[in-house]
């Protein structure tokens, strides 16, 4: 009888993020645009995010301006690309209620489906972004090329990462998009009705995450941690590449010269935003940190902990 009360709960669970989604669900043109452009006279991405305030100088109010923007078009480029492997493993795990729990089914394909939503959102925001910026912006990171790579590792590390993911997203929206006051209200808007529909995914992304722990057995679990840990330094790679990139193209479009020591600073600034925004803020998110520590040894933790260093140290 327990089994058939905690299988009742998890389908009830299923059928709350079910009822949620059909609740708020929300059409990209109709909700969001509404026929709107963005103002470029505004800050996009806010600075308790995008790190400007850690620039040991001032930068201009055009600069900044443009500091927030060139970040807050990597962070939609950003989204599109992690939806993309995303919704490919929901999609993927969903196989494992075709045949059981419908309830379960609908949750995960809902999910998908609005990730495939936002994917779409993302794409066509960059393509409006695009005209008010000056030319030469360039997003690297190739979706598939990124998603090919993050779906070789075990369900557990993706389940993870994405979980990460989710949780982060929230995390942004709640302490650094959702006070501000002075950023685009089309860009502030985005990130509202995403966080909306994120805040179901978290929940399916815990549940089909301890489902996946429970078949594990210790050999396959100290694997994955090791997967995770490998998906952690991709990451940090793309941020490392995306940011040098960033950089390079404000440097280039500011409208001015900037000394050595600012150029590196500015470089220095903008990897640390990245870093902070993709990986710590989710790495050190506590529900995330709850979830995991229910999964993981010492040992494993110790592990973790230590490939995160260099990166949390690099971070100010």
């Amino acid at each position: 009888m327990p089994h058939v009360a905690a299988h009742t709960a998890q389908t009830s669970r299923y059928a709350k993020c079910v009822e949620v989604s059909k609740r708020i669900r929300w059409d990209t043109d109709r909700d969001v645009i509404r026929g709107r452009s963005f103002d470029f006279g505004k800050k996009f991405l806010p600075d308790g995010l995008s790190k400007a305030g850690q620039l040991p100088f001032l930068l201009t109010a055009d600069e900044q301006r443009l500091f927030s923007q060139v970040q807050g078009r990597t962070y939609a480029n950003m989204f599109a690309l992690v939806e993309r492997f995303i919704g490919a493993k929901v999609l993927e795990i969903s196989q494992g209620h075709w045949l059981g729990d419908q309830v379960a089914l609908e949750a995960l394909v809902r999910l998908t489906d609005e990730e495939l939503k936002h994917q779409e959102m993302f794409r066509r925001l960059d393509a409006m972004m695009a005209p008010g910026m000056p030319e030469g912006y360039r997003f690297l990171p190739q979706p598939n090329d990124v998603a090919q790579a993050v779906l070789a590792a075990s369900t557990w590390a993706v389940l993870a990462l994405v979980c990460d993911i989710e949780l982060f997203s929230q995390a942004h929206y709640r302490s650094s998009i959702d006070p501000e006051t002075q950023i685009d209200p089309l860009w502030k808007d985005v990130f509202l009705f995403h966080w909306k529909e994120e805040s179901q995914h978290a929940i399916l992304d815990e549940m089909e995450w301890r489902g996946v722990d429970e078949k594990l057995d210790a050999r396959q679990r100290d694997k994955a941690v090791d997967e995770l840990i490998a998906l952690v330094g991709a990451v940090d790679g793309i941020c490392q590449m995306q940011a040098k990139e960033d950089a390079d193209y404000f440097l280039r479009v500011a409208g001015r010269g900037f000394e050595t020591d600012r150029q590196e600073a500015i470089q220095r600034t903008m990897l640390s935003a990245y870093r902070w925004q993709y990986i710590l803020s989710g790495v050190q998110d506590p529900r995330f940190l709850e979830i995991l520590g229910s999964m993981i040894n010492a040992e494993q933790g110790a592990r973790i902990n230590a490939a995160l260093a260099p990166i949390a140290a690099a971070v100010h």
